[in-house]
């Protein structure tokens, strides 16, 4: 049975370990609509609930003010997001020798829309997105989702990752660890900078 690379779409596949989304939003609103939009997001927490798949991206980005959720959802995807220039490579070079695993917090609707958009989905075997399953990483939860999902065991998985938390949490249950550095955080176990340094150290 091939090894499962479970992958991070964030600050991996994806340049932009934060996002930009917070900024993007600013950019389309007058200044004194900041202090709203900010409370939406981190008191209401409405981006975390889309990423819990508790509002839709429509629903989200309306209750942000945008009349049109659809032409902002492609917008800021499309031209505000990068997508990992050595990921295209390095994944037909592997997708035949594992079986590609997106592992991603994100917006059900944006997660469709990046891998549809880049040609991303024939790499994956299956996309666990905390949109579709109420979970997210760091959560253990996901990981034991993840797994029972698969029908694996941590043994059977790496997972590349941009954040030390969330591979630490999957460590717990016997996943190899690779830490993709794009933060320069500290840690102690495996580490790459680039999709060519991970191709080497597979």
């Amino acid at each position: 049975m091939k090894k499962i690379l479970l992958i991070d779409m964030y600050g991996v596949i994806r340049k932009e370990s934060k996002g930009n989304f917070l900024p993007y939003t600013y950019a389309h609103f007058p200044p004194e609509e900041h202090d709203r939009i900010t409370h939406l997001i981190r008191v209401e927490k409405l981006f975390t609930k889309a990423g819990y798949g508790e509002l839709s991206s429509d629903d989200f980005l309306s209750r942000l003010g945008y009349v049109d959720p659809a032409f902002h959802m492609r917008d800021y995807i499309e031209h505000h997001l990068t997508l990992d220039s050595g990921f295209h490579p390095f994944a037909k070079q592997f997708s035949e020798k594992y079986d590609f695993v997106l592992l991603s917090t994100d917006v059900s609707e944006w997660s469709r829309y990046i891998t549809e958009y880049h040609h991303l989905d024939g790499y994956f075997r299956q996309k666990i997105v905390s949109g579709d399953v109420g979970l997210r990483k760091p959560d253990p939860a996901i990981y034991a989702y993840t797994l029972k999902t698969l029908g694996v065991s941590g043994e059977d998985c790496l997972f590349v990752d941009n954040s030390v938390e969330n591979l630490r949490a999957a460590e717990a249950f016997g996943i190899t660890p690779i830490l993709f550095n794009r933060d320069g955080e500290d840690y102690d176990g495996r580490i790459v900078n680039s999709f060519d340094e991970l191709a080497r150290l597979l």
